[in-house]
Protein backbone atom coordinates (compact mmCIF):
# COMPACT_ATOMS: atom_id res chain seq x y z
CA UNK A 1 0.00 0.00 0.00
CA UNK A 2 1.10 3.68 -0.83
CA UNK A 3 -0.73 6.55 1.04
CA UNK A 4 -1.54 8.97 -1.91
CA UNK A 5 -3.18 12.62 -1.08
CA UNK A 6 -6.45 12.65 -1.99
CA UNK A 7 -7.22 14.03 -5.74
CA UNK A 8 -4.18 14.24 -6.59
CA UNK A 9 -2.69 10.39 -8.17
CA UNK A 10 -0.96 11.32 -11.39
CA UNK A 11 -3.31 11.05 -14.67
CA UNK A 12 -2.26 10.64 -18.40
CA UNK A 13 -3.25 13.60 -20.21
CA UNK A 14 -2.84 17.51 -19.59
CA UNK A 15 0.00 18.24 -17.73
CA UNK A 16 0.23 21.11 -15.61
CA UNK A 17 4.02 22.13 -15.33
CA UNK A 18 3.74 25.11 -12.46
CA UNK A 19 2.14 26.52 -9.24
CA UNK A 20 2.87 29.82 -7.21
CA UNK A 21 3.80 29.17 -3.82
CA UNK A 22 1.81 31.42 -1.10
CA UNK A 23 3.27 32.92 1.98
CA UNK A 24 1.25 34.40 4.39
CA UNK A 25 3.87 35.33 6.51
CA UNK A 26 5.55 36.80 3.78
CA UNK A 27 2.64 38.75 2.56
CA UNK A 28 2.92 37.22 -0.90
CA UNK A 29 0.13 38.03 -3.33
CA UNK A 30 -0.38 39.41 -6.70
CA UNK A 31 -2.06 42.25 -8.21
CA UNK A 32 -3.50 44.12 -11.49
CA UNK A 33 -6.06 47.24 -11.81
CA UNK A 34 -7.54 47.41 -14.87
CA UNK A 35 -7.33 50.59 -17.55
CA UNK A 36 -10.64 49.80 -18.54
CA UNK A 37 -13.86 48.15 -17.34
CA UNK A 38 -14.85 44.81 -18.62
CA UNK A 39 -18.32 42.65 -17.53
CA UNK A 40 -18.80 43.35 -13.97
CA UNK A 41 -22.15 41.66 -13.94
CA UNK A 42 -20.89 38.13 -15.15
CA UNK A 43 -17.72 36.64 -14.88
CA UNK A 44 -15.76 32.93 -13.59
CA UNK A 45 -12.76 32.45 -11.56
CA UNK A 46 -10.96 29.15 -11.87
CA UNK A 47 -7.71 28.01 -9.59
CA UNK A 48 -6.37 25.15 -8.60
CA UNK A 49 -5.30 24.97 -4.70
CA UNK A 50 -3.49 23.19 -2.51
CA UNK A 51 -4.14 24.02 1.66
CA UNK A 52 -0.81 25.18 3.47
CA UNK A 53 -2.73 27.02 6.79
CA UNK A 54 -5.42 25.69 8.23
CA UNK A 55 -7.98 27.48 10.75
CA UNK A 56 -7.13 31.07 11.76
CA UNK A 57 -8.60 33.75 9.39
CA UNK A 58 -9.37 34.46 6.28
CA UNK A 59 -6.92 32.91 3.43
CA UNK A 60 -8.15 34.80 -0.01
CA UNK A 61 -7.66 33.37 -3.25
CA UNK A 62 -8.38 36.05 -5.11
CA UNK A 63 -10.27 39.48 -4.56
CA UNK A 64 -11.47 42.90 -6.30
CA UNK A 65 -11.95 45.80 -4.57
CA UNK A 66 -11.71 46.93 -0.47
CA UNK A 67 -13.78 45.63 1.84
CA UNK A 68 -14.68 49.06 3.12
CA UNK A 69 -15.98 49.98 -1.17
CA UNK A 70 -19.91 50.15 -1.41
CA UNK A 71 -19.47 49.54 -5.33
CA UNK A 72 -19.07 45.97 -5.02
CA UNK A 73 -15.99 44.69 -3.26
CA UNK A 74 -15.45 40.74 -3.50
CA UNK A 75 -13.88 37.81 -1.96
CA UNK A 76 -13.45 34.02 -2.28
CA UNK A 77 -11.70 32.89 0.66
CA UNK A 78 -11.04 29.62 2.69
CA UNK A 79 -12.40 30.90 6.18
CA UNK A 80 -10.78 29.33 9.06
CA UNK A 81 -12.09 30.40 12.77
CA UNK A 82 -11.71 26.33 13.56
CA UNK A 83 -14.04 26.00 10.41
CA UNK A 84 -12.07 26.02 7.09
CA UNK A 85 -15.25 26.26 5.24
CA UNK A 86 -15.23 28.00 1.43
CA UNK A 87 -17.01 31.86 1.20
CA UNK A 88 -17.15 33.89 -1.78
CA UNK A 89 -18.29 37.64 0.35
CA UNK A 90 -19.84 40.10 -1.55
CA UNK A 91 -20.31 43.82 -0.14
CA UNK A 92 -22.95 46.11 -0.85
CA UNK A 93 -23.35 48.30 2.20
CA UNK A 94 -23.68 44.82 3.93
CA UNK A 95 -21.67 41.90 3.58
CA UNK A 96 -23.46 39.25 1.38
CA UNK A 97 -21.74 35.94 2.41
CA UNK A 98 -21.96 32.30 -0.13
CA UNK A 99 -20.56 30.28 2.18
CA UNK A 100 -20.81 25.81 2.39
CA UNK A 101 -21.78 23.54 4.66
CA UNK A 102 -18.39 21.56 3.11
CA UNK A 103 -14.94 22.03 4.86
CA UNK A 104 -11.47 22.02 3.67
CA UNK A 105 -8.82 20.95 5.43
CA UNK A 106 -6.75 18.65 3.91
CA UNK A 107 -3.33 20.11 3.21
CA UNK A 108 -2.03 17.11 1.00
CA UNK A 109 -5.01 17.58 -1.72
CA UNK A 110 -5.05 19.98 -4.35
CA UNK A 111 -8.87 21.43 -4.82
CA UNK A 112 -10.21 22.82 -7.71
CA UNK A 113 -12.35 25.87 -7.08
CA UNK A 114 -15.20 27.26 -9.65
CA UNK A 115 -16.66 31.04 -9.04
CA UNK A 116 -19.59 31.60 -11.72
CA UNK A 117 -21.40 34.80 -11.84
CA UNK A 118 -24.05 36.10 -13.29
CA UNK A 119 -25.51 38.80 -11.68
CA UNK A 120 -28.59 39.10 -14.43
CA UNK A 121 -29.87 35.69 -13.59
CA UNK A 122 -33.74 35.41 -13.12
CA UNK A 123 -32.93 33.14 -10.39
CA UNK A 124 -31.01 34.39 -7.28
CA UNK A 125 -29.11 30.77 -6.71
CA UNK A 126 -28.16 31.21 -9.90
CA UNK A 127 -26.56 33.90 -9.28
CA UNK A 128 -23.03 32.63 -7.65
CA UNK A 129 -22.58 29.07 -8.10
CA UNK A 130 -19.66 27.75 -6.83
CA UNK A 131 -17.80 24.18 -8.03
CA UNK A 132 -15.43 21.99 -6.05
CA UNK A 133 -13.22 19.32 -7.83
CA UNK A 134 -16.34 19.25 -10.77
CA UNK A 135 -19.03 19.39 -8.37
CA UNK A 136 -21.40 22.22 -7.93
CA UNK A 137 -21.82 23.28 -4.64
CA UNK A 138 -25.65 22.71 -3.67
CA UNK A 139 -25.73 22.80 -0.02
CA UNK A 140 -24.78 25.79 1.91
CA UNK A 141 -24.74 27.60 5.51
CA UNK A 142 -25.41 30.55 4.52
CA UNK A 143 -26.67 31.78 0.83
CA UNK A 144 -27.65 35.63 0.94
CA UNK A 145 -29.65 37.22 -1.63
CA UNK A 146 -27.94 39.32 -4.38
CA UNK A 147 -29.67 42.06 -6.41
CA UNK A 148 -30.32 41.24 -9.70
CA UNK A 149 -28.26 43.27 -12.24
CA UNK A 150 -25.43 43.73 -9.44
CA UNK A 151 -22.08 45.29 -10.55
CA UNK A 152 -19.00 43.41 -8.78
CA UNK A 153 -15.91 45.60 -8.30
CA UNK A 154 -14.49 42.40 -10.64
CA UNK A 155 -13.26 43.66 -13.75
CA UNK A 156 -13.98 47.19 -12.82
CA UNK A 157 -10.96 49.46 -12.81
CA UNK A 158 -10.03 49.19 -9.16
CA UNK A 159 -7.17 46.55 -7.36
CA UNK A 160 -7.70 43.24 -8.61
CA UNK A 161 -5.58 41.14 -6.35
CA UNK A 162 -4.84 36.82 -6.18
CA UNK A 163 -3.25 35.74 -2.77
CA UNK A 164 -4.88 38.79 -0.96
CA UNK A 165 -7.55 41.13 0.23
CA UNK A 166 -8.08 44.21 1.29
CA UNK A 167 -9.61 46.44 4.08
CA UNK A 168 -9.16 49.51 2.95
CA UNK A 169 -7.73 51.15 -0.52
CA UNK A 170 -4.15 51.42 1.22
CA UNK A 171 -3.87 48.36 2.91
CA UNK A 172 -3.72 44.59 2.27
CA UNK A 173 -4.32 41.78 4.71
CA UNK A 174 -6.05 38.18 4.76
CA UNK A 175 -3.06 36.71 2.67
CA UNK A 176 -3.23 32.71 1.35
CA UNK A 177 -1.17 30.74 2.73
CA UNK A 178 -0.56 27.32 0.11
CA UNK A 179 -0.01 26.92 -3.73
CA UNK A 180 -2.22 28.13 -6.84
CA UNK A 181 -1.64 26.51 -10.19
CA UNK A 182 -3.58 27.90 -13.36
CA UNK A 183 -5.48 30.85 -11.51
CA UNK A 184 -8.00 31.90 -14.72
CA UNK A 185 -10.44 34.59 -14.64
CA UNK A 186 -13.10 34.90 -17.63
CA UNK A 187 -14.24 38.13 -17.96
CA UNK A 188 -18.28 38.32 -19.52
CA UNK A 189 -19.21 34.56 -19.31
CA UNK A 190 -20.72 32.72 -16.33
CA UNK A 191 -18.89 28.92 -16.99
CA UNK A 192 -19.20 25.82 -14.96
CA UNK A 193 -16.45 23.63 -13.87
CA UNK A 194 -16.18 21.26 -16.85
CA UNK A 195 -14.88 24.54 -18.94
CA UNK A 196 -11.25 24.04 -16.86
CA UNK A 197 -11.40 20.15 -15.38
CA UNK A 198 -13.00 16.67 -16.51
CA UNK A 199 -13.31 13.50 -14.16
CA UNK A 200 -10.44 10.69 -15.49
CA UNK A 201 -12.50 7.81 -17.18
CA UNK A 202 -9.69 5.30 -15.39
CA UNK A 203 -9.84 6.60 -11.51
CA UNK A 204 -12.70 9.08 -11.55
CA UNK A 205 -10.52 11.68 -10.37
CA UNK A 206 -10.94 15.42 -11.50
CA UNK A 207 -8.21 16.66 -13.38
CA UNK A 208 -6.98 19.96 -15.30
CA UNK A 209 -7.66 20.21 -18.97
CA UNK A 210 -5.78 22.69 -21.30
CA UNK A 211 -7.72 26.32 -20.62
CA UNK A 212 -5.85 28.14 -23.30
CA UNK A 213 -8.58 27.72 -26.28
CA UNK A 214 -11.25 29.74 -23.60
CA UNK A 215 -12.05 33.19 -24.76
CA UNK A 216 -11.06 35.35 -21.97
CA UNK A 217 -12.81 38.36 -22.28
CA UNK A 218 -10.99 42.22 -21.81
CA UNK A 219 -10.15 41.79 -18.33
CA UNK A 220 -9.36 38.06 -18.25
CA UNK A 221 -6.17 36.74 -17.76
CA UNK A 222 -4.39 32.74 -17.36
CA UNK A 223 -1.84 32.59 -14.86
CA UNK A 224 0.27 29.12 -15.43
CA UNK A 225 3.06 30.80 -13.30
CA UNK A 226 6.02 29.25 -15.91
CA UNK A 227 8.24 32.11 -15.73
CA UNK A 228 9.85 32.51 -12.30
CA UNK A 229 11.28 35.94 -13.24
CA UNK A 230 7.66 37.26 -13.83
CA UNK A 231 5.13 35.06 -12.15
CA UNK A 232 2.27 37.74 -12.99
CA UNK A 233 2.75 36.85 -16.32
CA UNK A 234 -0.55 36.45 -18.22
CA UNK A 235 -0.44 33.96 -20.79
CA UNK A 236 -4.10 34.31 -22.39
CA UNK A 237 -3.38 36.75 -24.93
CA UNK A 238 -4.35 40.14 -23.35
CA UNK A 239 -1.15 40.38 -21.67
CA UNK A 240 -3.13 41.68 -18.03
CA UNK A 241 0.24 40.94 -16.21
CA UNK A 242 0.06 40.90 -12.52
CA UNK A 243 2.69 42.97 -10.26
CA UNK A 244 4.40 40.73 -8.25
CA UNK A 245 4.41 41.31 -4.09
CA UNK A 246 7.06 39.81 -2.30
CA UNK A 247 7.24 36.56 -4.32
CA UNK A 248 10.65 35.64 -5.79
CA UNK A 249 11.86 33.27 -8.86
CA UNK A 250 11.82 29.94 -5.69
CA UNK A 251 7.63 30.56 -4.94
CA UNK A 252 7.61 29.16 -8.64
CA UNK A 253 7.12 25.28 -7.88
CA UNK A 254 6.46 22.10 -9.37
CA UNK A 255 3.79 20.74 -7.27
CA UNK A 256 0.46 20.57 -9.44
CA UNK A 257 -2.65 19.48 -9.00
CA UNK A 258 -1.03 16.82 -11.87
CA UNK A 259 2.04 15.83 -10.05
CA UNK A 260 1.12 16.44 -6.09
CA UNK A 261 5.00 16.65 -4.23
CA UNK A 262 4.96 15.58 -0.51
CA UNK A 263 4.90 18.15 2.45
CA UNK A 264 4.90 18.10 6.35
CA UNK A 265 1.03 17.25 7.66
CA UNK A 266 0.56 19.70 9.67
CA UNK A 267 -3.01 17.50 10.80
CA UNK A 268 -0.70 14.71 12.30
CA UNK A 269 1.18 15.44 15.44
CA UNK A 270 3.25 13.71 17.42
CA UNK A 271 4.37 13.78 20.74
CA UNK A 272 2.15 16.82 20.88
CA UNK A 273 -0.60 18.84 20.30
CA UNK A 274 1.86 21.60 18.18
CA UNK A 275 4.07 20.57 15.49
CA UNK A 276 5.82 24.04 15.65
CA UNK A 277 5.51 27.03 12.76
CA UNK A 278 5.47 25.22 9.21
CA UNK A 279 5.88 27.60 6.16
CA UNK A 280 6.62 27.60 2.82
CA UNK A 281 4.18 25.58 1.94
CA UNK A 282 4.38 23.37 4.66
CA UNK A 283 8.01 22.03 4.05
CA UNK A 284 9.86 25.10 6.71
CA UNK A 285 9.72 23.85 9.70
CA UNK A 286 10.42 26.49 13.22
CA UNK A 287 8.72 26.73 16.53
CA UNK A 288 10.05 25.88 20.04
CA UNK A 289 11.38 23.10 21.91
CA UNK A 290 8.03 21.52 23.62
CA UNK A 291 6.80 20.97 19.67
CA UNK A 292 5.93 17.56 18.92
CA UNK A 293 6.98 15.69 15.57
CA UNK A 294 5.59 15.85 11.83
CA UNK A 295 4.94 13.28 8.99
CA UNK A 296 5.09 13.73 5.40
CA UNK A 297 2.00 13.61 3.78
CA UNK A 298 3.20 10.51 1.55
CA UNK A 299 3.85 7.22 3.30
CA UNK A 300 5.62 4.54 1.08
CA UNK A 301 5.30 1.02 1.93
CA UNK A 302 7.13 -0.73 -1.33
CA UNK A 303 10.19 1.32 -3.43
CA UNK A 304 13.02 3.13 -2.83
CA UNK A 305 12.82 6.87 -2.04
CA UNK A 306 14.87 9.92 -1.48
CA UNK A 307 14.75 13.44 -0.03
CA UNK A 308 16.73 16.01 1.66
CA UNK A 309 16.78 18.48 4.57
CA UNK A 310 18.75 21.53 4.88
CA UNK A 311 19.49 23.49 8.19
CA UNK A 312 18.83 26.91 7.93
CA UNK A 313 19.65 27.43 11.26
CA UNK A 314 21.03 24.98 13.77
CA UNK A 315 22.36 26.07 17.19
CA UNK A 316 22.71 22.49 19.28
CA UNK A 317 19.86 20.56 20.88
CA UNK A 318 18.58 17.95 19.67
CA UNK A 319 16.41 18.18 16.66
CA UNK A 320 15.13 14.84 14.81
CA UNK A 321 15.21 13.95 11.59
CA UNK A 322 14.02 10.35 10.38
CA UNK A 323 11.11 8.21 9.49
CA UNK A 324 8.18 6.63 11.21
CA UNK A 325 5.69 4.31 10.61
CA UNK A 326 2.25 3.82 12.03
CA UNK A 327 3.31 1.59 14.75
CA UNK A 328 6.08 3.93 15.69
CA UNK A 329 3.22 7.32 15.87
CA UNK A 330 1.11 5.07 17.54
CA UNK A 331 3.59 4.78 20.65
CA UNK A 332 4.76 8.80 20.48
CA UNK A 333 1.52 9.71 20.61
CA UNK A 334 0.50 7.83 23.94
CA UNK A 335 3.27 8.70 25.17
CA UNK A 336 3.07 12.19 24.64
CA UNK A 337 6.60 12.63 25.88
CA UNK A 338 8.71 15.06 23.87
CA UNK A 339 10.86 11.58 23.03
CA UNK A 340 11.21 8.89 20.87
CA UNK A 341 10.17 6.08 22.46
CA UNK A 342 11.57 2.31 22.60
CA UNK A 343 10.01 0.07 20.19
CA UNK A 344 9.89 -0.99 16.45
CA UNK A 345 8.77 1.98 14.00
CA UNK A 346 11.36 4.40 14.37
CA UNK A 347 14.11 5.60 12.87
CA UNK A 348 16.06 9.36 13.83
CA UNK A 349 18.93 11.23 13.28
CA UNK A 350 19.79 13.71 16.22
CA UNK A 351 21.80 16.30 16.16
CA UNK A 352 22.96 16.72 20.01
CA UNK A 353 23.76 19.70 21.74
CA UNK A 354 27.41 18.71 22.05
CA UNK A 355 27.17 19.12 18.30
CA UNK A 356 27.40 15.66 16.95
CA UNK A 357 25.56 13.42 15.30
CA UNK A 358 23.96 10.58 16.44
CA UNK A 359 21.15 7.62 15.16
CA UNK A 360 18.78 5.72 17.09
CA UNK A 361 16.44 3.08 15.97
CA UNK A 362 13.60 2.17 17.74
CA UNK A 363 14.76 3.87 20.32
CA UNK A 364 18.23 2.80 20.97
CA UNK A 365 21.44 4.11 20.20
CA UNK A 366 23.53 2.60 17.20
CA UNK A 367 25.98 4.49 16.12
CA UNK A 368 27.74 8.00 16.63
CA UNK A 369 30.07 9.09 14.04
CA UNK A 370 32.74 11.71 14.33
CA UNK A 371 30.29 14.32 12.55
CA UNK A 372 28.74 17.12 13.29
CA UNK A 373 25.79 19.35 11.73
CA UNK A 374 26.23 23.54 11.31
CA UNK A 375 23.49 25.75 9.79
CA UNK A 376 23.35 25.60 5.80
CA UNK A 377 24.47 21.35 5.67
CA UNK A 378 21.95 19.44 3.97
CA UNK A 379 21.39 15.72 5.08
CA UNK A 380 20.54 13.36 2.58
CA UNK A 381 18.35 10.83 2.99
CA UNK A 382 17.43 7.20 1.14
CA UNK A 383 15.47 4.32 1.92
CA UNK A 384 14.86 0.90 0.42
CA UNK A 385 11.45 -0.34 1.63
CA UNK A 386 11.20 -3.21 0.56
CA UNK A 387 14.95 -4.48 1.68
CA UNK A 388 14.32 -2.73 4.48
CA UNK A 389 17.20 -0.42 4.30
CA UNK A 390 17.70 3.05 5.37
CA UNK A 391 20.85 5.55 4.44
CA UNK A 392 21.75 9.01 5.73
CA UNK A 393 24.36 11.39 4.06
CA UNK A 394 25.69 14.85 5.11
CA UNK A 395 26.22 17.88 1.80
CA UNK A 396 26.36 14.39 -0.24
CA UNK A 397 28.65 11.87 1.38
CA UNK A 398 26.96 8.89 3.04
CA UNK A 399 27.68 8.02 6.36
CA UNK A 400 29.63 4.66 7.05
CA UNK A 401 30.47 4.97 3.42
CA UNK A 402 26.98 3.89 2.42
CA UNK A 403 25.84 3.60 -1.18
CA UNK A 404 22.13 3.41 -1.66
CA UNK A 405 22.40 2.48 -5.79
CA UNK A 406 24.41 -0.80 -4.54
CA UNK A 407 22.50 -1.17 -1.22
CA UNK A 408 25.72 -1.09 0.52
CA UNK A 409 26.49 -0.28 3.90
CA UNK A 410 23.17 0.96 5.04
CA UNK A 411 22.96 2.66 8.75
CA UNK A 412 19.71 0.44 9.43
CA UNK A 413 18.73 -3.06 7.68
CA UNK A 414 15.91 -3.62 10.26
CA UNK A 415 13.18 -1.19 9.25
CA UNK A 416 9.87 -2.83 9.83
CA UNK A 417 8.39 -5.00 7.39
CA UNK A 418 5.18 -4.96 6.17
CA UNK A 419 4.74 -1.46 6.99
CA UNK A 420 4.15 1.87 5.59
CA UNK A 421 6.50 4.33 6.43
CA UNK A 422 6.68 8.26 6.50
CA UNK A 423 9.38 11.08 6.19
CA UNK A 424 9.29 12.88 9.95
CA UNK A 425 11.11 15.80 11.62
CA UNK A 426 10.81 16.80 15.04
CA UNK A 427 12.02 20.13 16.80
CA UNK A 428 13.22 19.42 20.48
CA UNK A 429 15.25 22.82 20.32
CA UNK A 430 13.77 26.53 19.76
CA UNK A 431 17.05 27.57 17.87
CA UNK A 432 16.62 24.69 15.25
CA UNK A 433 15.50 25.71 11.53
CA UNK A 434 15.17 23.29 8.74
CA UNK A 435 13.52 23.05 5.34
CA UNK A 436 12.35 19.82 3.92
CA UNK A 437 13.12 18.94 -0.41
CA UNK A 438 11.06 16.24 -1.72
CA UNK A 439 12.02 17.46 -5.07
CA UNK A 440 10.46 20.24 -4.77
CA UNK A 441 12.49 22.83 -3.02
CA UNK A 442 11.49 25.96 -0.52
CA UNK A 443 15.16 26.52 -0.87
CA UNK A 444 17.55 27.88 -3.43
CA UNK A 445 19.22 25.17 -5.40
CA UNK A 446 22.93 25.75 -6.27
CA UNK A 447 23.24 22.48 -8.91
CA UNK A 448 20.29 20.65 -9.75
CA UNK A 449 19.77 17.30 -9.82
CA UNK A 450 16.43 15.52 -10.86
CA UNK A 451 15.77 11.26 -9.95
CA UNK A 452 16.27 8.88 -12.22
CA UNK A 453 12.16 9.97 -14.01
CA UNK A 454 13.24 13.44 -14.07
CA UNK A 455 11.35 14.41 -11.50
CA UNK A 456 12.46 16.58 -8.50
CA UNK A 457 15.10 19.21 -8.20
CA UNK A 458 17.94 18.41 -5.39
CA UNK A 459 21.36 19.72 -4.18
CA UNK A 460 23.08 16.33 -4.26
CA UNK A 461 22.65 13.67 -7.22
CA UNK A 462 19.93 11.37 -6.27
CA UNK A 463 20.99 7.49 -5.97
CA UNK A 464 20.56 5.27 -9.02
CA UNK A 465 17.10 3.87 -8.71
CA UNK A 466 15.74 5.93 -6.12
CA UNK A 467 12.76 8.52 -6.74
CA UNK A 468 11.27 11.66 -5.39
CA UNK A 469 8.56 11.66 -3.20
CA UNK A 470 5.09 12.75 -5.55
CA UNK A 471 2.11 11.11 -7.15
CA UNK A 472 3.72 11.00 -10.41
CA UNK A 473 6.37 8.57 -9.37
CA UNK A 474 3.92 6.64 -6.61
CA UNK A 475 1.63 6.04 -10.04
CA UNK A 476 4.88 4.58 -11.42
CA UNK A 477 5.80 2.00 -8.64
CA UNK A 478 2.30 1.10 -8.34
CA UNK A 479 1.79 -0.02 -11.72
Amino acid sequence: MLIIPANSASASGYAVDNSCRFDDGSSDYLSRTPASAGNRRTWTWSGWVKRSQIGGTYNNLFSAGTDSDTNGFVQCAFWGDSSDWLEVTIYNSAYLRFRTTQLFRDTSAWYHIVIGFDSTQGTNTNRVKIYVNGEQISSFATYNTLAQNFDSAVNNTEIQKVGAGSSSASSVNNYYDGYIAEAVLVDGQQLAADSFGEFDEDSGIWKPIDVSGLTFGTNGFYLDFEDSAALGDDVSGNGNDFTVNNLTAIDQTTDTPTNNYATWNPLNAYNSTTVGTLSEGNLKISGTASDGGVPSTIGVSTGKWYWETKYTTQAGGDPVVGIINSSGASRMQSANSGSVTSGSGVWCMFNLTSGGVGFQENGVFVSYPSSTLASGDILNIAIDVDAQKLWYGKNGTWYSSGNPATGANAISTNLTANETWFAYVEKRNASSVSEANFGNPPFSISSGNADGNSKGNFEYAVPSGFLSLCTANLSEVLS
